[in-house]
């Protein structure tokens, strides 16, 4: 077990500085001058020359790259161009928020997904199962904003059951938030489910079909007991996998529905920095959300792992 977490370790640290690099190269070839992004157009080159010296972004890039990710492991994430400001306050800020949005949406899709699955995969080839998967199919297809602005029409214009955005009002609980939350986090929700439904079909119909299923079925254990002791944990091991790979969507790719509802996160903060070439600010941001994929990922290995000894015993070797 423990030279499966030192590789999976490992490679996680190996994933985390290409990412730097490819963040840091991706803000370097961005189109523009930095200090005439800052001063505007009709600013003096003298005081744009002045402003990017300052800046250090007439360094060589080696450099520049050098002295920030030597910062960034520190915790030092720079002050961003854009609002003289320390980056790290503005990322917390960004992240918390997108935490909130897509702790609603998981809470809300996962036991959706799942149940989703499982129903389809005990009514095979039935009109049940072609349903979910239809629905599935066609909720994963539709674009966010498109079914965003649907349900901001129908539940927010018409209906006027849910607020259309989700900024709410200062001193608001848990459950205020929640309801806030609740109309841009269906979109999301719309999106993930055709995902983990199919992955849970899947394992279900493998797992009723092998040896292991069938000998306890023989054994005269109840169908009930089959399916919950012996078919939903091996059945659910993918689906962890998928679930994983889509916590880093959740908290980072929510630019358009952050956009579209009014929320300040972290995939409007991204945005917000690459149009105003706030390098710190993006590449803090990229990196961050780079960071919580990966670590999503390692504790979906391990899980994974702790589910299945074979996984670990083969990573091990």
């Amino acid at each position: 077990m423990i030279a499966f977490l030192l590789k999976r370790l490992g490679l996680s640290l190996v994933t985390l500085w290409l990412l730097s690099v490819m963040a840091f190269a991706g803000a370097q070839v961005l189109p523009g001058n930095l200090g005439r992004a800052v001063l505007g157009p009709f600013a003096d080159q003298r005081a744009v020359d002045a402003l990017n010296h300052e800046m250090g972004t007439d360094r060589p890039v080696l450099v520049q790259y050098a002295d920030w990710i030597s910062r960034f492991v520190v915790g030092d994430m720079g002050q961003s161009y854009a609002y003289r400001t320390p980056v790290a306050p503005l990322v917390t800020t960004a992240l918390i928020n997108s935490a909130k949005l897509a702790l609603v949406a998981f809470l809300l899709v996962v036991p959706l997904g799942i149940l989703g699955g499982i129903v389809a995969a005990l009514n095979v080839g039935r009109p049940v199962d072609r349903g979910i998967t239809i629905f599935g199919l066609s909720a994963t297809i539709v674009p966010e904003f498109v079914s965003g602005i649907v349900l901001i029409l129908i539940f927010g214009v018409w209906l006027k059951w849910l607020p259309i955005s989700a900024t709410w009002p200062n001193g608001a609980g848990p459950v205020t938030q929640v309801y806030y939350l609740l109309l841009p986090s269906i979109p999301l929700v719309l999106v993930l489910f055709g995902y983990i439904a199919r992955m849970a079909r899947a394992g279900m119909i493998e797992a009723l079909d092998s040896d292991y299923t069938r000998t306890a079925i023989l054994k005269g254990l109840p169908r009930r007991t089959v399916i919950w002791r012996h078919v939903l944990r091996n059945a659910l091991l993918p689906t962890i996998s998928v679930i994983a790979t889509q916590t880093a969507y959740l908290i980072g790719g929510l630019v358009i529905i952050e956009t579209l509802f009014h929320y300040q996160g972290i995939g409007g903060l991204i945005f917000t920095a690459a149009s105003k070439k706030d390098f710190p600010t993006l590449q803090a941001g990229v990196l961050t959300v780079g960071a919580i994929f990966t670590l999503a990922s390692l504790g979906a290995d391990l899980l994974y792992a702790l589910l299945n000894p074979r996984i670990r015993v083969g990573g091990g070797e």
